[in-house]
C-alpha cells in the first residue's frame, strides 16, 4: 500500500477537478496553501472545508511566518519579522519572550479557525548577517537567544494547539546563495556547525513535531545536501538528537535539489535519506512525477505519519489577548519599517 508522504500544491483560490484528483491519490498526505490560494477569510475556510471534503485526514500547511513570509494578509494580523523580537529581547528579555509567545498563539490561533494544520515555524537559523533568504526571519544571531525566543513561541503555538515545525536543519544562515536559486555550500566543519547552529535544534528536538532539513550541502561532513544526507537525518538528527517527530523536506522544485537527479531520484533520495515527507510546490507536472516515483518506491522503513502534526482545536483565542497581541504586532512590525 502506497504511503501518504507527498504534500503538494494547488493552483487557485478553489479546487478544480484536477486538483481533487491529485488530493485522492493515496501518495499525498499533504497541501501547502501560498498567497494566490487564498483571498479572505471566509474563501479560505471555505477552501479547507472542501479540501477536507475530499481527504479528511489530510495535513494543510502554510508559510505563515510573519514579515515578508506571511501568506494570508487579508483578515489576518500583519505579523513582524522574527528579528525584532530579537531585538527587543536585548533590551527587555522577558518582555520580548512573553511577545514571543504571545504572537505565536496569535499566528496559531487565526490558522487554527480557519483549519489550517501547521505553519511551518518557527524558524531556527541563526542570522549571520549574510543570507539574504534568512535575514530577518531569523530571531537571533546567538544560538541562546535564538533558542529562548523560539520555544516561546512554540509555546504560544501549543496553547492555539499548533505543532512546531523546526526549519531548516542543521541551519542555512551562514550561506549567502538562496537555495530556491542555486544549492549553497557551507564549507564549515561539523564541530563549527555543532557549536553554533546545531544547538537550537538539539535544544528543543523534544518539543519539535516536525523538522525540515536545508537544501544546503556541508562537504567538510557529507557529501549530499542535508535534505538528502543520510548522516544528518539519520546519525546526526534522528541518532544523535533523538528527533522522534516528522522530517519534511523542503520543496524538491528548488534548485538546491536539482543537482540530485529528476524528481524521480530527488524522492527516493530524500524518502532513502529519512524524509517523512515530500513536499514538490509550484508545478503540478513535477508533482506527477514525485507521486509516480512514491508509488513506484518500495523500503522497509517505517515512517513518521504527518497526519500527527493534525492541528487540535483549543479555546479560541479571548477576543482582549487578541487585541493585545495585534497591538504588539503593529508595534513591531513599525519598529521593522524604521530600520
Amino acid at each position: 500500500m502506497t504511503a501518504p508522504v507527498v504534500m503538494l500544491d494547488i493552483a487557485g483560490a478553489a479546487l478544480d477537478a484536477s486538483d481533487r484528483e491529485c488530493l485522492a491519490h493515496p501518495a499525498v498526505g499533504g497541501l501547502i496553501l501560498f498567497a494566490r490560494n487564498f483571498e479572505d477569510r471566509e474563501q479560505l475556510c471555505a477552501l479547507t472545508a472542501s479540501i477536507r471534503a475530499v481527504r479528511p485526514d489530510i495535513l494543510i500547511a502554510v508559510d505563515q511566518e510573519g514579515g515578508r513570509v506571511q501568506r494570508f494578509r487579508r483578515d489576518f494580523v500583519r505579523l513582524p519579522p522574527m528579528a525584532t523580537l530579537g531585538r527587543r529581547y536585548e533590551a527587555a528579555p522577558d518582555t520580548a519572550l512573553a511577545e514571543a509567545r504571545l504572537l505565536g498563539r496569535l499566528m496559531a490561533d487565526e490558522l487554527v479557525r480557519c483549519d489550517v494544520d501547521i505553519s511551518f515555524a518557527p524558524v531556527l537559523d541563526l542570522d549571520y548577517g549574510v543570507s539574504s533568504v534568512i535575514g530577518d526571519r531569523s530571531f537571533h544571531p546567538h544560538a541562546d537567544t535564538l533558542t529562548a525566543l523560539a520555544s516561546a513561541w512554540i509555546d504560544g503555538m501549543a496553547e492555539a494547539g499548533m505543532a512546531a515545525t523546526g526549519k531548516h536543519f542543521p541551519g542555512h544562515g551562514f550561506v549567502t546563495a538562496d537555495s530556491h536559486l542555486e544549492l549553497p555550500c557551507d564549507e564549515r566543519d561539523l564541530d563549527t556547525i555543532r557549536a553554533a547552529d546545531l544547538k537550537p535544534f538539539a535544544a528543543l528536538a523534544p518539543r519539535l513535531a516536525g523538522i525540515m532539513p536545508a537544501h544546503v550541502v556541508y562537504p567538510a561532513v557529507a557529501p549530499e545536501p542535508a535534505g538528502f544526507s543520510p548522516f544528518w537525518l539519520q546519525q546526526v538528527l534522528r541518532g544523535e538528537l533523538g528527533f522522534r517527530g516528522v522530517i519534511f523536506s523542503d520543496d524538491l522544485t528548488m534548485q538546491g535539489a536539482a543537482a540530485t537527479g529528476d524528481y524521480a531520484a530527488r524522492t527516493h533520495a530524500a524518502l532513502a535519506a529519512g524524509c517523512d515527507m515530500v513536499l514538490v510546490c509550484n508545478d503540478r507536472e513535477a508533482a506527477g512525477q514525485v507521486v509516480d516515483a512514491v508509488t513506484a518506491y518500495e523500503e522497509g522503513r517505517v515512517r513518521v505519519p504527518a497526519s500527527g502534526l493534525r492541528a487540535r482545536a483549543t479555546v479560541p483565542m479571548p477576543a482582549a489577548l487578541k487585541a493585545q497581541a495585534a497591538t504588539v504586532a503593529a508595534s513591531l512590525c513599525r519598529d521593522a519599517e524604521e530600520l
